[in-house]
């Protein structure tokens, strides 16, 4: 803190003798003998009051806010229109204070007052930007030398740009750009920031034979995301790759501008989804900044995802919370929390131990918790029923109490696309936690009798309690595609439950960016909004737009090719029947649940609550409780039937998947 305030007086003493030198050297310029000597006789005068007036004017156009190494055309714009107001205020007082009606002539004039305006902008911006190009120059110098690997950048220019200034800078290392692909036919023979595009993608092959010849074989393939959109045909440029013999990697960044930028390999994964949904930076960062942040199950894929964006959008503490301890020191070791400038830490607590929890929580003392730990494998869910009511709905249940007796503003509960009109344990267990949490938040909204008590004994803002519910996550434990990735490595066959099933997909940062945004809209437009049927923004499910679903049959056959294989000659696929709690078609929304319009948020769609009383729901529990501990599974489900009356046309639903699996009588290793 102390670095950077020396920094900004540097640059305001730059500025204000900037603007003094501006002035002299108008006069010199403009003017000589006697009229030269009698405007530098009274800059004593002039100069103090105009150059307090410009600091003010150049604070206003916030000329301080970007460092100089970053200096850029938005810059340079400030610079201009802090010039132009200085100007225009001379040219006023010059006319109108010190007219020639007045003292019988002009102190500046016209001719001086255009020439002081090119001046200031000349020696504002010229700075700026020549220590730019200092900077850039010995970045250059110091990547140069640290380039080893021979590289062929793919992509259009921006997305190209933006990789090479992260290369300069250091962001990206080791790399060494020979050239550039790109798929716009119109960028071919341009140079973007010294590196030529040599041609499309089609190209690949003369490329690289010609870059061997000259003495510089390429080793590297690298993809920016303009590569992998459908228009560019990635999956004939991961074709050309293989038969080159070049590793294909990809970038991936937790930044803006490929700040904390580092390479990947290509994954299939990242060919199988629609375009990535794009997320409010600016919006997280407002709402994170500074917040003590606590996420259940942060070990797994999607709990270590929310960790580690929470800290990229500037959370000031992180607490994982998880019941592994393997899975917990994975986490706490992974470069983006292990290195962060956040506080990162971890607890080992089991979200069941309902006294474990209180206390981790109230020492922790958090302002927003994600709730991502669960059972969510269907099959185990099926058959070791009571696990699963145990872990989702009395761990939910005690966290949603934890969290609220901690004092923190929001709870996003993470749910799934099965807890619509639900055919599992795992749709129904999710849905009554959501149910739970949906009536916990109805008593803490304002206007009720319970946020009035709390509101008048601590003064602080009730506790928000939303859900997110999720479609398949590509990634995560459990999800399809791996098991289609290592059926495909050991020659097949892939195994599909049904050829009509489809699922939505998301990536594992789509999940994440979903989970904060969910909260940030909880804990910001939606939170002065009252319960009822009036309230349109108070949303209680929130949902990802995740385009049209992807059938599995389709998605296996896809991954095959992208691996070089042919489906059914080469790779054969297996319809081994649909399985108890599975169905065909995921739907985002029960019918029941009325839609909710969110302004200014774009991708993600929500839901108003629908929910049973508290009194009635804690009547549920206890029966839930008992029949867990007489193991009595008829009655725990006589419980969701009467909770969710969806759930009684499980048995349809059932017995289509029995009839399935009598037509397709092998097992199905791989969960859909």
């Amino acid at each position: 803190m102390q670095q950077r305030t020396y920094k900004t007086a540097v640059m305001v003493v730059h500025d204000l003798v900037a603007t003094a030198l501006a002035v002299i050297l108008t006069f010199v310029f403009r003017f000589n003998g006697e009229f030269l000597a009698e405007r530098l006789h009274a800059l004593p005068l002039l100069l103090p009051p105009f150059m307090a007036f410009a600091g003010l004017v150049y604070a206003r156009f916030k000329l301080y806010r970007t460092k100089w190494r970053f200096a850029s055309l938005p810059d340079l714009a400030g610079i201009v229109r802090a010039a132009s107001v200085l100007a225009l205020t001379l040219l006023v007082l010059d006319y109108v204070l010190v007219s020639a009606d007045l003292y019988g002539f002009y102190f500046f004039g016209k001719i001086a007052i255009v020439l002081y305006w090119v001046l200031q902008i000349f020696l504002l911006g010229g700075t700026r930007l020549a220590f730019r190009y200092l900077k850039y120059a010995r970045s250059r110098q110091s990547s140069a030398r640290g380039a080893t690997v021979p590289t062929l950048l793919l992509g259009r220019g921006g997305d190209i740009e933006v990789l090479l200034r992260a290369i300069e800078s250091g962001s990206v290392r080791k790399l060494s750009p020979k050239g550039i692909l790109s798929p716009r036919a119109d960028e071919a023979g341009q140079m973007m920031r010294g590196v030529p595009v040599l041609g499309g993608f089609a190209d690949l092959e003369r490329v690289v034979g010609n870059l061997a010849e000259r003495g510089q074989p390429v080793r590297r393939l690298v993809a920016t995301p303009s590569a992998l959109t459908p228009e560019a045909e990635p999956d004939d440029l991961i074709a050309r790759a293989r038969r080159l013999g070049l590793p294909l990697a990809r970038v991936v960044s937790l930044g803006e501008g490929m700040r904390d930028a580092e390479l990947a390999p290509l994954e299939i994964e990242d060919l199988l989804l629609r375009p990535t949904v794009a997320i409010d930076r600016p919006r997280l960062e407002r709402f994170l900044a500074g917040a003590r942040v606590i996420v259940t199950g942060g070990g797994g894929s999607i709990g270590s995802e929310i960790c580690a964006r929470a800290v990229a959008f500037g959370a000031r503490a992180v607490l994982v919370v998880e019941s592994s301890e393997p899975a917990l020191h994975g986490v706490l070791s992974q470069p983006a929390l292990a290195h962060a400038e956040a506080e990162v830490t971890g607890a080992l607590a089991d979200i069941r131990d309902r006294d474990r929890l209180h206390a981790v929580f109230a020492g922790f003392r958090p302002d927003y918790v994600v709730h991502a730990a669960a059972l969510k494998q269907v099959p185990y869910l099926e058959r070791d029923w009571t696990e699963g009511i145990k872990t989702n709905v009395f761990g939910s249940i005690n966290v949603a109490d934890a969290t609220i007796a901690a004092g923190a503003r929001a709870l996003v509960m993470i749910s799934t696309d099965k807890a619509i009109e639900p055919v599992s344990q795992l749709g129904v267990t999710k849905r009554f936690a959501e149910m739970y949490a949906q009536a916990l938040d109805a008593e803490q909204a304002p206007n009720t009798e319970g946020a009035a008590e709390r509101a008048a004994e601590g003064g602080r803002a009730p506790t928000r309690l939303i859900a997110v519910r999720f479609g398949n996550v590509l990634g995560s434990v459990g999800s399809v595609v791996p098991v289609f990735k290592a059926q495909i490595a050991r020659g097949g066959p892939v195994t599909v439950t049904h050829p009509d099933m489809v699922r939505y997909f998301m990536t594992v940062r789509e999940a994440a960016d979903l989970v904060l945004t969910a909260a940030s809209h909880a804990d910001r437009e939606a939170r002065a909004i009252p319960a009822g049927p009036s309230a349109d923004q108070r949303a209680a499910v929130y949902v990802l737009k995740m385009g049209q679903p992807v059938r599995i049959r389709e998605l296996a056959e896809r991954m095959i090719r992208l691996a070089g294989f042919e489906p059914g000659d080469e790779i054969e696929i297996l319809t081994t029947g649909a399985r108890p709690g599975e169905r065909l078609n995921e739907i985002l929304f029960a019918r029941e649940e009325p839609r909710v319009t969110l302004d200014g948020i774009e991708g993600v769609m929500a839901a108003k609550p629908v929910f049973a009383d508290r009194a009635v729901l804690e009547g549920w529990t206890e029966r839930l409780a008992r029949a867990v501990a007489t193991n009595d599974r008829a009655d725990a489900e006589a419980v969701f039937e009467e909770a969710i009356p969806d759930f009684r046309d499980r048995a349809g639903a059932a017995a289509a998947a029995e009839n399935l699996a009598q037509s397709h009588p092998e097992p199905a290793p791989n969960p859909v």
